[in-house]
C-alpha cells in the first residue's frame, strides 16, 4: 500500500506540474492575443486619421477627366491649399466630390475660343490631356477674370465636363477643396503617380 501512494505522488505531481504550465500558456497566449488586437486597432485607428486629414482615398464617378482617369478609377490624395495650372484637383460640390483640373487661379484672365482652346492671360494652354476640344456647356461671359481666392478649373472631357465654365459650378474656393490627386491605386496595371 505504500508502494501505491509512493507511485501515486510522483503521478500527482506531474499531472499538477502538467496542469500548471497549460494555465500558463493560457494566460500568455491571453496576453500576447489581447495585445494583438490592441495592436491591430492602434494601427487601423491611425490608418483611418491619416487617410481622412492628409491622404484622402476617393474613386473616380464619370467620364469628365478621360481619358487620364476613368470611371472606377481610385486614387489618393494630398491635402493642400496651394495648386498650380495643370494639377488634377478634388473638390466638394452639391454634397459630391468632382475632380477637375485648374486652368487658372485668383486674377487670371481666361478665354475659351469657340473650337475648345484655352488661353490664360492672352496665352494659349499647351494641354496635351486633352483628347478633344470643346467650348462645351459655357455659360459664363467670356474673357473670364478669376476671383480672388479661387480656382478656374475644367475636366478634361471638355464636351461633357460641367466646370467653371457653368455658371453653377463657378471657380472653386479654398474651403470647397479635398486635396491635389496624386497617386492612381485603382486599377492595379495604372497604379502609379500621376501628373
Amino acid at each position: 500500500m505504500r508502494k501505491k501512494k509512493l507511485l501515486e505522488e510522483p503521478l500527482e505531481l506531474e499531472l499538477l506540474e502538467k496542469e500548471l504550465k497549460r494555465e500558463k500558456h493560457k494566460r500568455k497566449y491571453a496576453l500576447v492575443m489581447k495585445s494583438t488586437v490592441y495592436t491591430l486597432i492602434t494601427v487601423a485607428a491611425v490608418a483611418v486619421l491619416i487617410a481622412t486629414l492628409w491622404l484622402p482615398v476617393l474613386q473616380i464617378y464619370g467620364s469628365s477627366m478621360t481619358p487620364h482617369l476613368a470611371d472606377g478609377d481610385i486614387v489618393v490624395s494630398t491635402v493642400g491649399k496651394q495648386f498650380k495650372q495643370g494639377d488634377i484637383i478634388a473638390f466638394y460640390y452639391n454634397n459630391k466630390v468632382l475632380i477637375k483640373r485648374v486652368i487658372a487661379k485668383s486674377g487670371d484672365w481666361v478665354n475659351i475660343a469657340e473650337n475648345g482652346d484655352v488661353y490664360v492671360n492672352d496665352v494659349l494652354l499647351d494641354e496635351p490631356y486633352v483628347s478633344e476640344k470643346s467650348i462645351g456647356e459655357c455659360d459664363v461671359e467670356m474673357p473670364y477674370q478669376v476671383p480672388e481666392g479661387k480656382w478656374f478649373v475644367l475636366g478634361d472631357h471638355r464636351s461633357v465636363s460641367v466646370d467653371s465654365r457653368n455658371a453653377a459650378v463657378g471657380c472653386i474656393g479654398t474651403e470647397q477643396v479635398v486635396g491635389k490627386i496624386m497617386f492612381r491605386v485603382w486599377p492595379l496595371k495604372y497604379i502609379g503617380p500621376i501628373e
